[in-house]
């Protein structure tokens, strides 16, 4: 790894400044992670309505497997561009933008009429989700000349991700609740369409605040001075980032891959355990959906609880322990042993149990995304920040991770039980222990860094 340059020639940001940034900011992690985590909620009902599909049938889960699939591919592929523009441009311009993108994808994705374009707006949705968590994590980080204070802010500002994924259960729980109160969408109530549609909330205070965003004072004083490198992506492959690069991919994918590829299957898994099908059976199809969907999102809201704490839990530990390696598997070995053996059992029927099981999942797999935030800026040079960080959260995270999805659907599809609980259990096993052992090859950012 080389050298990153030291930060003392960049003017130090006032105090309103660094709340304005980490407000806006905190705002985009948590509406990224609301964006994401909104698809499995709606998925189902989304389905039924645009194409008349069946939960469990062949053509339901291709369908599932596409619309996880195919936004993580061109997400992955338009972030790792926006990563470039970021240290190009510079951070506040490509934010601004990439929140105003998925924010109107999302309230789009309200009124569609087919499949086809739900898929087409949620790769929209997937390319400013992508975009902004790596413009964000840069724009943070170049606020705090301090390392302390940059592992605080970074870690307190993502742990507003799980703020997001608490929101859009209770914005879905909300709209089950309440659809038929609401304005017609596409001549009907659907509740999913109103729960789309709370995604261009972010969009409000971005544009009522725009104008008095600062831009990174790092980048800007590079950029000022003359002395700011063009980024290149083949500079992410020379030999004193290659093990980095390489590492930090196939990591954040592992990462990713737990989440999507296990966690975010719950509510698919939900309507499908005893205690769900024995208040459902004989019901019409509207008052079984309605069950359906508030037991999906109690449920999911658990998983938010766990997350949230273990993104605080993460915020506080990075302080405090130095070696990164320690510090993500605190995290990482214990969810080896109880994310699998949570879907493997509970996941297959025990509505309970599940709840506190999926918490505990929550809290050991989603403080790693706190912890790539964290970790990804010390190990790139400025000049490199928001490409390094781009290749491995889209190119790893976003685009391999986030397949795990499909691999899930897949191996559901294999499995002479059909249980998508068991193909959700392998996958977490599969993605952990490839975390784990990958672990030891990850390298130690310098002490000192830009």
């Amino acid at each position: 790894m080389i050298p990153l340059s030291p930060s003392s020639t960049a003017p130090s940001p006032s105090k309103v400044t660094v709340a304005i940034v980490c407000f806006i900011a905190a705002i985009g992690f948590a509406f990224d992670i609301y964006e994401l985590l909104m698809l499995p909620l709606i998925l189902r009902p989304a389905l039924q309505e645009l194409g008349g599909i069946s939960p469990g049938t062949p053509e339901f889960e291709y369908w599932r497997g596409m619309l996880f699939f195919v936004p993580a591919m061109v997400g992955g592929i338009f972030g790792l561009f926006g990563g470039y523009l970021t240290d190009l441009w510079g951070r506040r311009r490509v934010l601004t933008y990439s929140i105003l993108l998925y924010a109107f994808a999302a309230l789009a994705s309200g009124f569609v009429t087919s499949i086809g374009m739900l898929l087409f707006l949620r790769c929209l949705v997937f390319v400013g989700v992508c975009v902004e968590f790596v413009a964000a994590v840069a724009w943070v980080a170049e606020l705090f000349p301090n390392v302390k204070h940059r592992e605080a802010a970074l870690g307190y500002t993502q742990a507003f991700s799980s703020v997001g994924g608490l929101l859009v259960t209770a914005a879905n729980y909300l709209a089950i609740q309440y659809a038929s109160s609401l304005p017609e969408i596409a001549g009907g109530h659907e509740a999913w369409r109103y729960t789309v549609v709370s995604g261009v909330i972010p969009a409000i205070p971005l544009i009522m605040i725009r104008p008095f965003l600062p831009e990174s004072p790092q980048w800007a004083a590079k950029k000022a001075a003359g002395t700011l490198q063009r980024p290149s992506i083949a500079a992410l492959f020379a030999p004193n980032l290659r093990r980095t690069t390489i590492i930090t991919t196939l990591m954040f994918a592992c990462s990713y891959g737990a989440a999507f590829g296990a966690l975010q299957q719950v509510p698919s898994i939900v309507p499908g355990l005893p205690q769900v099908r024995s208040q459902t059976d004989g019901l019409p199809v509207p008052a079984a959906k309605k069950i359906e969907q508030e037991t999906a999102a109690t449920v999911n809201g658990y998983q938010e609880i766990g997350g949230l704490l273990g993104r605080f839990a993460l915020a506080a530990l990075a302080v405090v322990i130095v070696n990164r390696r320690w510090l993500l598997r605190l995290f990482q070995w214990p969810g080896l042993v109880i994310v699998p053996l949570v879907f493997f059992f509970p996941a297959r029927d025990n509505l309970d149990l599940l709840k506190w099981g999926i918490l505990l999942c929550g809290f050991f797999t989603v403080a790693q995304f706190s912890f790539w935030g964290n970790y990804l800026p010390r190990a790139f040079p400025l000049h490199l920040r928001g490409t390094g960080e781009s290749f491995a959260a889209n190119i790893g995270g976003r685009m391999i991770g986030t397949s795990f999805a499909a691999v899930t659907a897949w191996l559901t599809t294999m499995l002479p039980s059909g249980s998508t609980a068991i193909a959700a259990a392998c996958v977490a096993l599969f993605v952990y222990l490839a975390g784990s052992v990958l672990s030891f090859w990850l390298p130690e950012p310098l002490a000192e860094e830009a």
